[in-house]
């Protein structure tokens, strides 16, 4: 929001939330309507391509923030280093209302000018028209207009909402307030509206003109460089007539330099261009790709969660991960990616983040949470899992910590495997399982005096047990008494539950909802699992899986980590950064178990803490 908002700040339809484009409807069914009731000889295809128009533009822009936020997560032509947080994410969720608002005023505008409808697919006269009425009255009047609006006054009121991401990204081009996308689309109607006076109008020419404004405001609000010297060097005038990331880059760091739409040329006329900018465009493109001191080497969980990265829909990725039911239309794109990530797939850069010295990257193993379990598979995913800690290895990296099913006692006996296959490892190669103890520990209730266990026995449910046994807690359980008699034959604290009646539920994977039913009312459950228990009960509460808050030195984390609410992060991942600080040169798979209180005591130490006492609460 601007500092000081003025009229026609908001968008007319912004309490329609996600149901906004229902607004297009009518003219939608216009559309179908005259499809279905006339022949194709008397079809409007300038009405027809609207909506498609509309649809490409989105896939056109989200191209370009999945591309953008991949590139700048690597760091190579990167040009700033500041971060990107959650109030910019929310700032600019919005970034649709301007396609819906132009699909709008199009429909408008074939009504109001016959010559409007029935184009022709192309017109060589009229893209000519267009580019020259760009190049004049358009790049000119912009370029004024926008050294108006950083006047005080209409600066405070509409165009400081835009400034205020110092650190571009691509749908940062048209995060504005609703007047200012008023005044830009009648600029750029211009040279649409000139065609269609003149009689040279073309579906190709409108197409096209917007689909260029729409990639020259993604490319030029990209964090990364990657225009080539070379095209410069082959014309040089293109210089004054192609701005570049790093040129307008500028503009949002010094402000009252650099306005010019995409040509720098009226910069350079009236003494604008910041001095700057050949300095910055040649720093930009030597900067070298990033050099992590950590990796946490997560997966792919459902068929959706592509979209929940950060490098998929920001908005979606900002929130944590449910299902979403405007997803399931993606199922047949969704199934395609996962057979292509299958036969083609690499490990791929999720996000980057830096704390203290520290330099941080999530990276993906493109594969599902469902093809784990299958053993045929078993193989490749090792490969990929072992492939990407060497991988990190040669990049520099200190800590590879393995997050989800990468750390499988089944797949890789907690990555223990990795360690003897390559006995020279430098990096270190870490699972999490001590923190993970540990924030269980510390989420159950002070003065609890008794717990019911149920769950899969891992490594980390035997330390759980061995610590509440310790600590004089009692363990009941209900299947596993057996076995963990058998393993801790001196602890008279562990007995079966006949009742079901204990208020602390410390569970794991293989919890069912028939069992939680058997729970009282306000017992609280706490997960030591990788993945959440499904929620079965509407009067108990339910912990996160083991995590923890981070610290506000940890910056330009933008998303959330798959379920966690947002800056909350899994004990695997904090892990690793703990591992990074405190200089553990040792590694953390297989059997081991760090001095559980040491670890805890750790990441308070830095920061870290838990975030509520239970996650949810119906």
């Amino acid at each position: 929001m601007a500092t000081t908002p003025g009229f026609l700040t908001d968008w007319p339809w912004k309490n329609l939330g996600c149901f906004k484009y229902i607004i297009l409807a009518p003219w939608g069914m216009q559309s179908v309507y005259s499809v279905a009731t006339k022949g194709k000889n008397e079809w409007d295809y300038t009405n027809l391509m609207v909506i498609p128009l509309l649809v490409w533009r989105a896939f056109h822009n989200q191209l370009w923030i999945s591309f953008s936020r991949h590139r700048t997560a690597k760091g190579n032509n990167r040009i700033l280093d500041r971060s990107i947080e959650f109030d910019q994410v929310d700032r600019e969720t919005n970034w649709d209302d301007q396609i819906l608002l132009n699909g709008i005023l199009f429909y408008i505008g074939m009504s109001i000018f016959p010559n409007g409808s029935f184009l022709p697919i192309w017109r060589t006269e009229g893209i000519i028209l267009t580019i020259l009425l760009h190049i004049g009255p358009v790049e000119y009047i912009y370029y004024w207009l926008h050294r108006a609006l950083h006047h005080h006054y209409l600066y405070s009121r509409y165009h400081s909402h835009h400034h205020s991401s110092i650190v571009t990204e691509p749908i940062t081009s048209v995060t504005h307030p609703f007047a200012e996308h008023i005044a830009y689309f009648l600029l750029f109607a211009i040279p649409m509206l000139g065609t269609v006076f003149t009689g040279t109008a073309s579906l190709a020419s409108l197409v096209g003109y917007v689909t260029y404004i729409d990639l020259m405001n993604n490319m030029g609000h990209c964090n990364f460089e990657f225009i080539p010297r070379w095209v410069f060097s082959v014309f040089p005038p293109l210089k004054y007539m192609m701005y570049t990331p790093s040129f307008h880059s500028l503009h949002h760091t010094h402000f009252r330099t650099n306005y010019s739409l995409f040509m720098p040329f009226y910069d350079y006329i009236h003494g604008t261009t910041d001095k700057s900018s050949d300095a910055l465009y040649e720093t930009s493109l030597m900067r070298r790709e990033d050099n992590p001191d950590v990796v946490h080497l997560t997966h792919l969980t459902t068929l959706e969660s592509i979209f929940h990265l950060q490098i998929g829909f920001a908005s979606v990725a900002s929130r944590p991960q449910n299902s979403k039911w405007y997803l399931w239309f993606t199922r047949p794109l969704t199934t395609w990616s996962m057979i292509l990530n299958f036969i083609y797939g690499r490990t791929f850069v999720v996000e980057r983040n830096t704390f203290e010295k520290l330099k941080l990257q999530m990276w993906a193993i493109p594969r599902y949470s469902i093809q784990y379990p299958i053993k045929w598979q078993g193989q490749a995913i090792n490969n990929l899992v072992e492939e990407a800690i060497l991988e990190a290895e040669g990049r520099g990296a200190k800590i590879l910590s393995l997050g989800l099913l990468n750390q499988s006692w089944e797949l890789n006996r907690s990555g223990a495997l990795y360690v003897e296959k390559n006995p020279k490892l430098n990096i270190k190669v870490v699972d999490g399982s001590s923190l993970a103890v540990a924030i269980v520990i510390n989420s159950i209730p002070k003065g609890t005096t008794e717990v019911l266990f149920r769950g899969s026995l891992t490594k980390i449910a035997y330390a759980i047990v061995s610590a509440l046994c310790q600590e004089g807690i009692q363990v009941s359980t209900i299947y596993e008494f057996e076995r963990l008699k058998l393993c801790f034959r001196a602890q008279s604290e562990i007995a079966v539950s006949k009742t079901c009646a204990e208020r602390v539920w410390i569970v794991g994977d293989g919890l069912s909802e028939e069992e939680q039913l058997k729970a009282p009312k306000g017992t609280l459950f706490i997960p030591f699992s990788q993945f959440p228990p499904k929620q079965a009960r509407k009067d108990a509460f339910y912990c996160h899986t083991p995590a923890m808050m981070a610290p506000p030195a940890l910056v330009n984390l933008h998303s959330c980590e798959n379920w966690l609410p947002r800056r909350v992060m899994s004990a695997w991942r904090v892990a690793g950064i703990l591992h990074a600080l405190e200089g553990y040169n040792v590694h953390e798979c297989g059997e081991t178990i760090f001095d559980v209180n040491k670890i805890w005591a750790d990441a308070l130490k830095h920061g870290f803490h838990l975030q509520l006492p239970f996650a949810s609460h119906y």
